[in-house]
């Protein structure tokens, strides 16, 4: 994500039926326990729930910007990690009309953002099953701890600018809502003709009837439900195939078309850069959103797909690409970690300026070494923001980069790219954390690096020296 400037709470019982009455044993041994409400997240608590993953999304939503009403259905494809009398997802607002697993009706119930699904039975450890929940309402964003909003961002001009981290999927879909689940997903958005509805993955058909035209979309990898995306809005789009065989669609207000363009033509040389020094891609699309959305404030790294609140500067195109290597595709287990992400894209950038007639990375360092302890860079550790207000915060980012370039004058070009490229192959569509970064660095390096993590990751307040 681009660095942020800077719930509505809905409790019904719709199926008033008793849990007890509704479970009954499974046909496995052992006792069936309620999914835990969250996936145990220090800074998040309440997002992303226990006992489940969620394989696939199937997404319907059909959604009028002039009464900002939304009717939608959500097919879940999930597997149940333990023996389940009830499980959560989460859900900010809007109405749950019905739930049913496997075809036949569930009781649930809605308690703050979480949405308490009980089965008919219980539901055996490893069981794949498909939970569907019709629901509709007016969707309405959530702010961060930060005070930036987040989920389903409506604009004043009726467009849609949908972008979720770190808690804002649960704003627009109910969803296991944490970094640590990973789903693939179809996305179909239905808008009146004349509106674009654009999503991750590949468009893989566009339909239009009686004034509405329908957008299918399908992301074949594995996402985090914070980088979905379904932003609506009067976009001019483009579609193209780069050099390489990526195909590549960008939808963008025209208010912004002209600042953008000159940027976006750039893409396929980002991508390019970035892949020399990572590895190959890691996904079958790319493009770009780009929203008249000031507001907002941020971008973000929406998977295959980033969204831009406005024309963006090539520093932030090469930031929000970097991270479909950093964070979309290697993933974070835990928001303390955040600095995998963003100081990753960071140095990115870092690297592109260095290629391109900038400052080398050594001098980016010294440059931000160079400011006062009293400055936001010092302000806590890279590798440890405290609480969910931080993570968006300058040590994650510009600290995060310097943790990087401290690795590479450490250990050398040779192992520093070794350690880069290794990091984003083996993990792969999957997830990782800070531990297992220092772990990999010591072994391809054969050095013992815990003295400069503790210091430059780790360690509070401004290093002695640099």
């Amino acid at each position: 994500m681009a660095s942020k400037i800077a719930r509505p709470l809905l409790a019904l019982v719709a199926t008033p039926v008793l849990a007890a009455l509704l479970v009954g044993a499974g046909t496995h041994g052992g006792a069936a326990t309620p999914g835990a409400p969250g996936a145990g997240d220090p800074y998040f608590p309440d997002s992303g729930n226990g006992g489940i993953h969620v394989v696939h999304y199937g997404l319907d939503l059909d959604y009028t910007p002039t009464t900002k009403n939304l009717v939608a259905t959500a097919d879940l494809t999930v597997t149940a990690t333990q023996k389940l009398s009830s499980f959560n997802l989460d859900l900010s607002g809007l109405t749950v009309d019905s739930v049913r697993i496997d075809g036949r009706r569930a009781a649930f119930s809605r308690a703050g953002n979480e949405l308490t699904v009980t089965p008919s039975r219980a539901l055996d450890k490893g069981r794949r099953f498909h939970v569907v929940v019709a629901y509709s309402g007016v969707p309405a964003h959530v702010n961060d701890p930060d005070g930036s909003p987040d989920g389903w961002i409506i604009q004043p001009d009726d467009s849609v600018f949908v972008a979720s981290e770190p808690q804002g999927a649960m704003t627009w879909f109910p969803s296991n809502s944490h970094p640590s689940d990973k789903s693939t997903y179809d996305v179909e958005v239905t808008v009146p003709d004349g509106w674009t509805a654009v999503s991750n993955g590949r468009l893989r058909d566009r339909r239009s009837r009686g004034g509405k035209t329908t957008f299918a979309w399908r992301e074949s990898q594995p996402m985090a439900a914070y980088l979905a995306t379904a932003s609506i809005g009067r976009f001019q789009t483009e579609q193209y195939t780069t050099r390489s065989g990526l195909p590549v669609y960008n939808a963008v207000a025209p208010s912004q078309a002209a600042a953008a363009k000159p940027v976006l033509d750039q893409l396929p040389a980002v991508i390019e850069f970035e892949s020399r020094l990572f590895g190959r891609y890691p996904f079958d699309a790319a493009g770009s959103i780009v929203q008249d959305a000031p507001d907002v404030g941020y971008a973000l790294e929406t998977q295959t797909r980033p969204i831009y609140d406005r024309a963006p500067r090539l520093d932030t195109l090469v930031h929000e690409t970097a991270h479909q290597w950093f964070g979309n595709s290697v993933t974070l287990t835990k928001w303390q970690d955040i600095w995998l992400n963003e100081g990753f894209a960071t140095y990115a950038e870092w690297l592109w300026d260095a290629e391109h007639g900038g400052p080398s990375t050594a001098q980016r360092f010294a440059t931000d070494y160079a400011l006062p302890e009293t400055d936001a860079l010092w302000s806590f550790p890279a590798g440890d923001p405290g609480d969910g207000g931080h993570i968006f915060g300058k040590p994650p980012y510009a600290r995060g980069a310097m943790v990087l370039e401290k690795l590479r004058q450490t250990v050398g070009d040779r192992d520093f790219f070794a350690i880069l490229r290794a990091w984003a192959s083996e993990h792969r569509y999957g997830h990782a954390d800070s531990a297992g970064f220092i772990a990999l660095s010591k072994h391809i390096s054969g050095k013992n690096l815990d003295g400069m993590f503790a210091t430059w990751l780790y360690g509070r307040g401004k290093p002695a020296t640099p």
